[in-house]
């Protein structure tokens, strides 16, 4: 099993910038991949961005690029999405999530809340 906490979330003026973390705990040597997904309310969940573990390639949301970033720190078994210019339709709760295969993502966190007021 992967535990995922989520830290970071809170309320940004439009234009504003803001870091999740999410660290990973239990058997987290077996993470593949760990990525971002929001849903914003009455929408799908919608994916954000993606990291490879082992060598940090990145793979982004079309809503991301340009003014997300996905980064790690192994040796905390932490992943973070720093967010740029934020705009009120990023407003959603965002989750962590960690994949142990390629296949898909099996594990993910509670999600934290993150508001964009313009």
């Amino acid at each position: 099993q992967v535990q995922l906490v989520e830290s970071g979330g809170g309320l940004v003026q439009a234009g504003g910038s803001l870091r999740l973390s999410c660290t990973a705990s239990g058997r987290s040597f077996s993470i593949y991949t760990m990525g971002w997904f929001r849903q914003a309310p009455g929408m799908e969940r919608e994916f954000v961005a993606r990291i490879r573990w082992s060598n940090g390639n990145t793979y982004y949301g079309e809503s991301a690029k340009g003014r997300f970033a996905i980064s790690t720190d192994n040796a905390k078994n932490t992943v973070y999405l720093q967010m740029n210019m934020l705009k009120s339709e990023d407003t959603a709760v965002y989750y962590c999530a960690a994949a142990t295969d390629s296949a898909s993502f099996n594990y993910w966190g509670q999600g934290t809340q993150v508001t964009v007021s313009s």
